[in-house]
């Protein structure tokens, strides 16, 4: 395949300007972490264990947590209508503005209620960001290299949990709110310089703009067969009417959606989005050894290192093993923490002397997780959609994944304070294990495959190739 160091840098330089909006998106989910703690009123209690001039009960915690969720999901379909009419490149540009005002506004509020709309508002940019930048990055890389930029976008959204729990832990809430508005600006005025996607322009006929475009991402001139290969896949995209509905009729796009539902799906029952929104507060019930903020600094800095790992390695290793060893690992992971607690809240036994095991079995997770099961869902939803459609798949991607995020956050909360936290990790270790089921079984191999070969391949034209994915009993939902 080539090596890497000839890919030209500017996909390298437009990739990582692009997911400075996914690191404003990082931010807001990780936000909770650090912040919950001081303005949550514990049990029991009239006031906030911090003083904090906002104090909240913490079942609206809970819901101030989980709001960028809800928000993405007006953010997503409003992306998906106007992506294709504006274009990438604007569209991208156009999120710094409510991630910059709903700083603005964090840092501004006396009341939850100001705090809860800014949140969501941030979500609704997290719904444009997380439909347009994997669009992008898909549509602008070299095969040889689309998995790795593809899998930077979750690398960039680890960054900024840890950024803002890194600010968040040092700084007060107004000040950490501040400071982090300045990264939405930063990422206007670094991607406002980066060519729009080629895909797009051929999209809307501007064939002149798009042949000037790909020289500039491929550092060539001779462009002309690359191009004919685009014009040829989107004109055979386009005699599909392009709507909504075509993700369920058209029999290769609903292999897609079932095996980005499956993966997506697994990937946030596993419990991994649920545990940032609380990392603070599992490492503050698991014990007092190691402080509750340097720990979850330690579990995001981890988080993010093998994130880049996976990243650097999904080219070669490919995307199927990654994620079967990702998934098996976490399932392990989670069952020892489940046991953790278990033991420490219903039995009589002494774990004063082992408070360090749930950071050291976190971490662990987090490794293996972090492989695979972080990054390469994302990656692979750039991937699995032909041009026609994607927009539309990316949107209907966001909105089940914020619906899904959202039951896997209320039920770490609802089993944390009704039955124990161990209750938790046990259902989110048996989700794993089906999660690794569906991945032998179901999810095929994309690595090294140019975008029209995909398509080739889950419309069935390339039944030489072994892997599972490609029976039919697989697409039957």
């Amino acid at each position: 395949m080539g090596k890497f160091s000839d890919v030209p840098a500017l996909q390298y330089w437009a990739a990582a300007s692009g997911n400075l909006a996914i690191v404003c998106d990082g931010m807001h989910y990780g936000w909770p972490s650090p912040t919950l703690p001081q303005i949550e009123r514990p049990a029991n209690s009239s006031t906030c264990a911090h003083n904090s001039t906002l104090c909240i009960g913490n079942e609206e915690g809970s819901w101030l947590a989980v709001m960028p969720l809800v928000g993405a999901i007006l953010g997503a379909v409003t992306a998906a209508n106007i992506v294709d009419a504006f274009g990438r490149k604007k569209t991208v540009l156009a999120t710094a503005v409510p991630f910059f005002l709903s700083w603005l506004m964090v840092a501004a509020a006396n009341t939850s209620i100001w705090l809860h709309i800014a949140r969501f508002i941030a979500g609704a940019a997290d719904g444009v960001t997380f439909t347009v930048v994997p669009m992008y990055i898909g549509e602008i890389a070299d095969p040889r290299i689309r998995g790795m930029l593809g899998s930077s976008c979750s690398v960039m959204w680890i960054a900024g949990f840890l950024l803002i729990n890194i600010i968040g832990s040092y700084l007060s809430i107004s000040a950490a709110a501040i400071v982090s508005s300045l990264v939405p600006v930063i990422s206007f005025f670094t991607f406002i310089w980066m060519p729009e996607s080629p895909y797009y322009l051929l999209m809307q006929n501007k064939i002149e703009d798009a042949k000037r475009s790909l020289r500039k991402f491929r550092k060539n001139q001779d462009i002309e067969e690359e191009i004919e290969r685009m014009k040829g896949s989107i004109q055979s995209q386009s005699k599909n009417t392009g709507k909504f509905f075509d993700l369920f009729l058209v029999k290769s796009n609903l292999k897609a959606v079932f095996i980005i539902a499956g993966i997506r799906g697994f990937q946030q029952f596993s419990g991994t989005t649920a545990i940032t929104f609380y990392a603070q507060d599992i490492f503050r019930e698991a014990g007092d050894d190691i402080s509750p903020h340097h720990a979850s600094m330690i579990y995001f800095s981890v988080q993010l290192l093998f994130t880049m790992v996976s990243s650097s390695i999904v080219d070669k290793a490919g995307r199927k093993p990654l994620l079967m060893i990702s998934m098996a690992g976490s399932a392990f992971a989670l069952f020892l923490e489940g046991t953790y607690f278990y033991i420490k809240t219903e039995t009589s036994i002494d774990t004063t002397s082992f408070d360090f095991i749930p950071v050291i079995v976190l971490i662990g997770f987090v490794i293996v997780f972090s492989l695979g099961m972080q990054s390469i869902p994302i990656l692979m939803l750039g991937e699995l959609f032909p041009t026609s459609v994607k927009a539309y798949a990316l949107c209907l991607a966001d909105v089940y994944y914020s619906v899904v995020a959202t039951i896997a956050s209320k039920f770490l909360q609802l089993m944390r304070v009704h039955f124990g936290m161990y209750v938790a990790f046990y259902g989110f270790t048996i989700f794993s294990l089906l999660g690794l089921i569906f991945i032998v079984f179901c999810v095929p191999e994309t690595k090294g495959k140019n975008l029209e070969e995909i398509q080739e391949f889950l419309k069935g034209r390339h039944r030489h190739n072994h892997d599972k994915c490609d029976k039919e009993e697989c697409v039957k939902v």
